[in-house]
């Protein structure tokens, strides 16, 4: 079925659809309505009954009308392009570039999911952006490896043994942990300390806990958007971590009078 009808006579026509899936089969009552076995009686378009019989989502014989297998389906199909066109509301789709045991790879980010999504559309007076795209990358990055390393707060309770499946001399959930996980704990630990003490809240309550800044103000008892300006720098201190600025080449100089030679060492 490639066909497609307008959206009004679309709502009819899952309208009479749902009708006859829930009554099993209906007659036809005058030009305009339909009757079901059980007494519920429905208005009815000729149009969209003549459209359902071609589309083959209904089968008419004479005055009986029945939905087909197809017309179930139809309704699935419907159901979950009005949920994609709702949800499509509410995301930014973008590609971004992550880091993952050492390969580059490219996957779909969105970007609403992350307070980091307001401040990277804020703008400074001159026209640049208020949080540069390695700064982006960095909070992303952070979260990731929060991610990755299992290190968010359970929600739900677990009801896992706490001792009958424990091993004497282990160290509890720790030794179910992959390589993988580990390593994303060592680079969270790593960027942490490389943020310093002072700063490393306000980057972990955003990029990992994905608090907003009006929920950290409020919880550090910090003033009012004291956080944007407190994150901005984590953020740069963060991207200066992953990516450390090339170190300018030092070249040696000796300085003496006209007619001054070093002396060299003797070769041994």
């Amino acid at each position: 079925m490639s066909e497609s009808v307008d959206k009004k006579k679309d709502g009819e026509l899952a309208k009479l659809l749902r009708f006859l899936l829930a009554s099993g089969e209906a007659s036809l009552a005058g030009d305009d309505e339909l009757s079901a076995r059980d007494g519920r009686v429905q208005s009815l378009s000729p149009a969209v009954l003549a459209e359902a019989v071609r589309l083959g989502l209904v089968c008419r014989r004479g005055d009986r009308l029945a939905a087909t297998a197809e017309a179930r389906a139809y309704l699935k199909r419907r159901l979950c392009a009005a949920e994609t066109t709702f949800a499509d509301q509410h995301r930014d789709l973008a590609a971004v570039t992550i880091l993952r045991d050492g390969a580059r790879e490219t996957v779909v980010s969105n970007r609403l999911e992350s307070p980091l999504a307001g401040l990277a559309r804020l703008k400074e007076k001159t026209g640049e952006r208020y949080l540069p795209e390695s700064a982006i990358a960095a909070g992303d990055r952070l979260h990731a490896d929060f991610t990755r390393g299992g290190l968010q707060p359970r929600m739900t309770m677990s009801f896992e043994p706490r001792i009958a499946g424990r091993q004497k001399g282990e160290a509890g959930a720790a030794r179910e942990l992959t390589d993988t996980a580990l390593a994303a704990r060592l680079r969270v630990a790593r960027a942490v300390e490389a943020i310093g003490p002072e700063l490393s809240g306000v980057a972990l309550d955003v990029c990992c806990f994905m608090k907003g800044l009006e929920t950290v103000e409020r919880e550090r008892q910090w003033p009012a958007r004291s956080a944007k300006l407190m994150l901005r720098a984590a953020l740069m201190a963060l991207a200066r971590h992953y990516a450390p600025p090339a170190r300018p080449s030092r070249s040696s100089h000796a300085w003496g009078a006209e007619g001054y030679r070093p002396e060299l060492g003797a070769s041994r």
